[in-house]
């Protein structure tokens, strides 16, 4: 499968910036505290995880969300999967890169994740994880995929800066690949966005964000007639 790799920049601290979209991948201080805050917490996990609970991410990036929703569910002792979306994947050594400062806070799991690193899309598998990286553009791949979330993390680049990830049309798809009572969490609480996925049939709050951002956005799939 072609891919388009990832184009990155360092920053002296070490943190990853995608010199395509002008963002940085996470905050170096404190980005294990956001994931855990924005993706697990606002999508009511680790809580409600069981054997089998499936994440759907936009925007699989260096791993870290993956890395936090695993090490929450081996805590819990269960299994799970994973289904993560990204147009252009990091190479193995970017990765391994990346996730240099977060490997004490996961040490076997980061090393198992690099070691089996989905440089071009493709199945990763590690006891407790069934994972699966789908290299392409969102807008294409996920209208063909069977599968079904129990939660999505969207993580894609900023709206402003990556718009093509939050479109309408997408946040719709999400709704279609997300299971009854299924969830989403992300750390943007721009209006489009919201009425985006309100549109689409998820009941949304706006909920506190992590640290200097004010606010992040979650919500359910409604169980009443779709909008």
């Amino acid at each position: 499968m072609h891919h388009h790799p990832a184009a990155l920049a360092w920053r002296d601290n070490g943190t990853p910036v995608s010199t395509r979209f002008d963002d940085p991948y996470f905050s170096l201080e404190n980005g294990l505290a956001e994931t855990r805050h924005t993706f697990l917490a606002g999508n009511g996990l680790p809580e409600r995880l069981r054997g089998g609970f499936h994440v759907g991410e936009l925007g699989f990036g260096t791993g870290l969300n993956l890395l936090a929703f695993w090490q929450a569910a081996r805590e819990a002792g269960v299994a799970v999967r994973y289904t993560g979306f990204e147009a252009f994947p990091m190479s193995a050594a970017e990765a391994e890169k990346a996730l240099a400062p977060f490997a004490p806070a996961f040490p076997d799991l980061a090393e198992a994740l690099v070691a089996g690193w989905p440089e071009a899309g493709g199945r990763f598998a590690a006891p407790g994880l069934e994972a699966e990286v789908i290299a392409g553009d969102a807008r294409t791949t996920l209208p063909g995929w069977t599968g079904r979330a129990d939660a999505w993390f969207l993580d894609g680049f900023s709206p402003a800066k990556n718009p093509e990830l939050w479109e309408p049309e997408l946040m719709a798809e999400v709704a279609r690949h997300t299971a009854p009572g299924g969830t989403f969490a992300t750390y943007t609480a721009a209006g489009h966005v919201r009425r985006a996925l309100e549109a689409a049939g998820f009941d949304v709050a706006r909920a506190p964000g992590y640290g200097r951002k004010r606010h992040m956005s979650r919500g359910t799939l409604s169980t009443g007639p779709h909008r």
